[in-house]
């Protein structure tokens, strides 16, 4: 408990910057109780009102967590969740940053990449995330092309490229810690992204190993993968065609993570990559609601803003 200490300060003071007058909760699951508990040992020498809420792991990321945990998140100024599944991308997340909240979402996290991922200069990282929006905000296009074969081309239409800097200090902002990206959900997209990072359920691929996704008209129609496959179709059950849905763009910014370690939570923030997720963007300024939001880190990619390559932070 001792070494993730250290990590807990961090997300507690640098990246929330907790006030004693403030309210707290921590939303944590059966498998990263020892994280929220590091949290939680911070949160109750910070402020006057902590509290830590547990609840056995969903069975999805962006499975609703059970209505007095989402009530708690909705009555408190600041929230940290590390949970085995993602609450980014839920109803949870959005109605408490809506009633003011804070809120800083870990999916996935565990202690290895809490202890690594917060030991980063989150100034450093919001410096990146700014040169990068200086360089795509008034974009109508992105494409982006890979050595491994991805070619696809976003439309971003009126859609906001927002920033995911680790420094969550305004009422109803939001992050993912470990953090630094910068981020879109497009309106629409066609072509052929290839992953060859990282991606659940396989965690990194091994060299040579990738994950094939055609796109047309905003609509994933061809995934090479069985289980990945299997995982979406079952989503459509209960979504339909919104499962299929191509939720968002992402560059990554946090030159601290110098390789990929097999947690989307952690690479997908990585400098020098790009992720592609599949499915809901209804927290991330998209319309769909899904019960699915799959991400997937693209190595080596070249960005182009508009037919102009842009400049991606190096580590």
């Amino acid at each position: 408990m001792s070494d993730l200490r250290s990590p807990a300060e961090t997300a507690i003071h640098q990246c929330l910057g907790l006030e004693s007058d403030e309210s707290c909760v921590i939303v944590t699951d059966d498998k990263r109780e020892p994280i929220g508990e590091a949290l939680y040992d911070v949160a109750s020498e910070t402020a006057e009102f902590a509290v830590i809420v547990r609840y056995p792991p969903g069975d999805t990321h962006g499975s609703e967590p059970p209505e007095p945990v989402a009530a708690a998140m909705a009555s408190a100024d600041v929230v940290l969740a590390p949970t085995t599944k993602s609450l980014s991308h839920t109803r949870a997340r959005t109605e408490a940053n809506e009633a003011g909240a804070r809120v800083a979402t870990l999916p996935g996290i565990t202690e290895d990449v809490f202890i690594t991922g917060l030991d980063a200069d989150y100034e450093t990282i919001a410096a990146h995330c700014a040169d990068v929006r200086e360089q795509v905000d008034d974009a109508d296009e992105i494409r982006v092309t890979t050595p491994a074969g991805t070619d696809i081309t976003f439309g971003i239409g009126n859609r906001q490229f927002l920033s995911d800097t680790g420094i969550v200090h305004q009422s109803g902002q939001m992050s993912n810690l470990p953090a630094g990206e910068v981020f879109v959900s497009p309106e629409t997209g066609d072509g052929t992204f290839v992953v060859d990072g990282t991606m659940m359920p396989h965690g990194r691929l091994e060299d040579g190993q990738t994950l094939e996704f055609d796109v047309e008209d905003g609509l994933v129609t061809r995934i090479s993968d069985d289980d990945i496959r299997e995982t979406v179709e079952t989503a459509a059950e209960e979504a339909g065609d919104d499962a299929y849905n191509l939720a968002e763009l992402g560059i990554g910014t946090n030159v601290a993570v110098t390789e990929l370690v097999g947690s989307v939570l952690l690479d997908e923030k990585a400098a020098g990559t790009v992720h592609i997720a599949i499915g809901d963007d209804a927290g991330i300024g998209g319309t769909v609601e899904a019960p699915i939001h799959l991400d997937g880190i693209i190595r080596d990619p070249t960005v182009y803003a508009d037919g102009e390559q842009i400049t991606l932070p190096s580590k």
